[in-house]
């Protein structure tokens, strides 16, 4: 499969789930089968909210896709790291960075919550926040604000990826993967990718 096919392949996914047309499986014929290697298509990367499983939103199964979640999906050099391993070493053909609407890691990084280690992560989202261009009212009570951070998050998560690996960098370049972002809009159930440039 093409780095473009493996994309379509989420979407038509992201169609079934939002259709109530998931292809049904028996995971536990996919846990023996996979048990041996695994060979997944595709990375995704996206936030721990409860909301947002990647395997569901895009109909996969057991052995279909790598999935990292961290809170506000912030870009860490151990999460590149395991991108690089999904695709320099496993074959992943993309990346999918991917934020959600209402996410409370954005919200947190607007008040400037501060809690533990927690604190140093939000740190992580700050940047989205000032390269947000947005005309109302600038608060974690507007969900339309909070849904631009979050865009803007995945976006600068994207760029980081390119930026802080090389390895990742040039096979996108090669057009060996491709690495996009998206929004997982929790109300509709639609994963909108945003076709990022090699």
């Amino acid at each position: 499969m093409t780095p473009q096919q493996v994309i379509d392949d989420l979407k038509k996914g992201n169609e079934r789930f939002r259709a109530g047309t998931a292809i049904s499986r028996d995971y536990r014929e996919q846990q023996r089968s996979s048990a041996a290697g695994q060979y997944p298509a595709v990375v995704t990367f996206g936030c721990i909210d409860s909301r947002a499983p990647a395997e569901v939103l895009f109909d996969a199964g057991i052995g279909d896709m790598f999935s990292a979640r961290i809170a506000g999906n912030v870009v860490n050099d151990d999460l590149i790291g395991s991108l690089e391993f999904a695709c320099a070493v496993a074959g992943a053909k993309a990346i999918v960075l991917f934020g959600h609407t209402a996410c409370g890691a954005i919200k947190g990084a607007i008040d400037d919550v501060e809690m533990g280690n927690l604190t140093g992560l939000l740190a992580r989202v700050k940047p989205a926040i000032s390269a947000t261009t947005f005309s109302g009212e600038k608060a974690s009570k507007n969900a339309a604000y909070v849904d631009a951070v979050a865009r803007t998050n995945v976006l600068l998560g994207v760029e980081g990826i390119r930026r802080r690996s090389p390895i990742l960098a040039d096979l996108a370049k090669k057009g060996a993967i491709e690495i996009v972002g998206g929004m997982y809009d929790l109300a509709t159930g639609t994963v909108e990718l945003f076709e990022a440039r090699n």
